[in-house]
């Protein structure tokens, strides 16, 4: 089973979810980002550690360090559901292709439907695929 599968059923199995997973030092540090309805705490990432911790030793995955952490303000939007949740919010994203001679967005999430995004920036609406998107973020509200 590859790693972020298997870090990806016993998150949603403990209640959490998996946002994102780096692999550095030749997989000798996991750094894993979760999140769940209400923000993570200090709490949280200590259970989610000790839990994944046992699970890796038992799955014979070799690793130095492991480090669960909140994905923070500006977290990262990569699966249909994250833009599906976080509807109405001002994002930031990178196209991977030009969109009017565009690749930078900043605006307000309006809806996602059959891979069609419509983002609204400065009263005007596009209409980006989502296959285009290479990057998007929330933009932290201060």
């Amino acid at each position: 089973m590859v790693l972020e599968e298997l870090l990806e059923l016993t998150l949603v199995g403990m209640g959490y979810e998996l946002v994102e997973i780096e692999q550095l030092s030749r997989g000798k540090l996991i750094r894993v980002f979760v999140d769940k309805e209400g923000g993570i705490t200090i709490d949280d990432c200590v259970t989610i550690s000790n839990h994944l911790s046992r699970l890796l030793t038992a799955e014979n995955i070799d690793y130095g360090r492991l480090e669960v952490s909140s994905p923070g303000l500006d977290r990262p939007i990569k699966k249909e559901s994250d833009f599906l949740r976080f509807a109405g919010e001002m994002i930031k994203l990178k196209l991977r292709v030009p969109v009017q001679g565009q690749r930078n967005f900043v605006g307000v999430l309006r809806e996602v439907n059959d891979g069609i995004l419509k983002l609204e920036v400065e009263g005007e609406l596009f209409d980006l695929d989502m296959r285009n998107i290479g990057k998007a973020r929330l933009v932290p509200k201060l």
